[in-house]
């Protein structure tokens, strides 16, 4: 059976996507660095319902791209990598701190970046090698107090669309997943009520999308069948921005 590492798998995002790969008969890498106990929820759960699968925690700390022979030497086989870790910053371009953008380029694009090149040989054993980057509209349509958080998001895409060229001879599709608004923990804490109703107001779909929207569109790229789609960055707005 096919394995998949999931980096971020403790946010809301990353536990939609490892239910929904799951589902469709994947053993998962479960990564997290700061929230163990939800990976170990996670794991419990997805073991009950998926005896025959593996369901194995990682964990490891993206900011510190220089250690990534810990996190590889716990990798066996890798058939998909799916980066959804990540963080965002919400203050004006002029109070955003070196080490707040180091850190955010670290999670977003370095390490993960870093990581698929140790992995590249792993990812191509298979022929069907899969690499799912979470992004984000902003990546695509920038956005005002996240000026950091929409450059590494637009990175991300730069960076897809030019390696997918490198690795398609080996069968590694690249692509990222780019939603708009998600009624996510993060975005319910870090803005009120009344800001997140505004946003919704602007979205033709009249809702935010959920974790299980998103996850959707990850297990159809990270599919054998989706081998002709690459260097794509696929908008999951709900018509809202792109």
């Amino acid at each position: 059976m096919p394995s998949a590492l999931i980096l971020g798998a403790s946010g809301d995002i990353g536990t939609a996507i490892a239910r929904r790969l799951a589902e469709s008969g994947w053993s998962l890498y479960l990564h997290y660095h700061a929230h163990e106990s939800r990976v170990t929820a996670l794991q419990s759960e997805l073991a009950t319902a998926y005896p025959k699968q593996d369901f194995l925690p990682v964990a490891f700390d993206l900011t510190h791209p220089e250690r990534l022979d810990d996190l590889c030497s716990q990798l066996f086989s890798v058939d998909a990598v799916v980066v959804a870790a990540g963080g965002t910053t919400y203050q004006l371009f002029h109070d955003t701190t070196e080490a707040a953008l180091t850190t955010l380029m670290q999670v977003h694009l370095l390490t993960p970046m870093l990581l698929l090149a140790q992995l590249e040989a792993k990812l191509a054993a298979s022929g069907h090698g899969r690499i799912v980057f979470i992004g984000s509209v902003y990546g695509g349509a920038g956005s005002a107090m996240e000026v950091a958080y929409s450059t590494v998001k637009g990175a991300q895409s730069a960076f897809v669309a030019a390696y997918a060229k490198e690795v398609a001879s080996l069968g590694i599709t690249v692509n990222v997943v780019a939603p708009g608004a998600v009624a996510t923990q993060m975005n319910e804490k870090m803005f009120d009520a009344s800001a997140l109703s505004a946003v919704q107001a602007e979205i033709p779909a009249a809702r935010f999308a959920t974790p299980a929207d998103v996850s959707y569109y990850v297990s159809m790229l990270v599919a054998p069948a989706a081998s002709y789609l690459t260097g794509q960055t696929l908008y999951v707005t709900g018509g809202w921005l792109r």
